[in-house]
């Protein structure tokens, strides 16, 4: 069994298909680091005038995450290993990627929440508390704001009008109470 499949622990099938689609998003690496921030930037709403034209999320999703991935090592100086490529995967196919602390679970997050976030409903990254959302809206935003999304944060001291505000972004950080 390798590194992989010991970290996930899933069966063959499901690890070859996710891998499989994982392992597209990573050789779009050369293709966007070959990008100027604006060429980088444009992607955004070329990928939403693809949904809009009946593209699916599925079909967008490894030149996406490429893009989400070469912004985060731009703007935060950090680049999603392949592992955690994978892990993006498992959540944008709604399954449950357990992570230990330090390997990089608030990096991960940014490749499905921009993916599902290009469709216009609006993303809910879920964190255990305040100061989490707070500073994953702040810091992980960064990535998102640059590719052109609104990042919000809802906060248990917020009043009505602020928490309706923060969910009309794109991306909004909240707790989970």
């Amino acid at each position: 069994m390798g590194a992989l499949e010991k970290i996930f622990r899933i069966d063959a099938r499901a690890f070859n298909k996710i891998k499989k689609i994982a392992d597209k998003a990573i050789a779009y690496a050369d293709e966007m680091a070959k990008l100027s921030d604006e060429e980088l930037q444009a992607k955004t709403p070329y990928f939403k005038q693809l949904l809009a034209s009946g593209k699916t999320l599925d079909e967008i999703q490894p030149e996406a995450f490429a893009v989400c991935r070469e912004a985060a090592k731009r703007v935060i100086g950090q680049y999603p290993y392949n592992e955690q490529v994978f892990g993006a995967q498992v959540l944008h196919e709604g399954d449950v990627a357990e992570m230990k602390t330090g390997e990089g679970k608030t990096l991960v997050a940014t490749l499905p929440s921009y993916l599902n976030a290009l469709e216009g409903k609006g993303v809910h990254v879920v964190t255990v508390n305040d100061y989490l959302a707070k500073r994953d809206a702040e810091w992980m935003g960064q990535v998102n704001r640059f590719l052109g999304l609104t990042v919000g944060v809802v906060l248990n001291d917020m009043n009505s009008a602020q928490r309706k505000e923060a969910y009309a972004c794109d991306i909004t950080y909240v707790t989970n109470n």
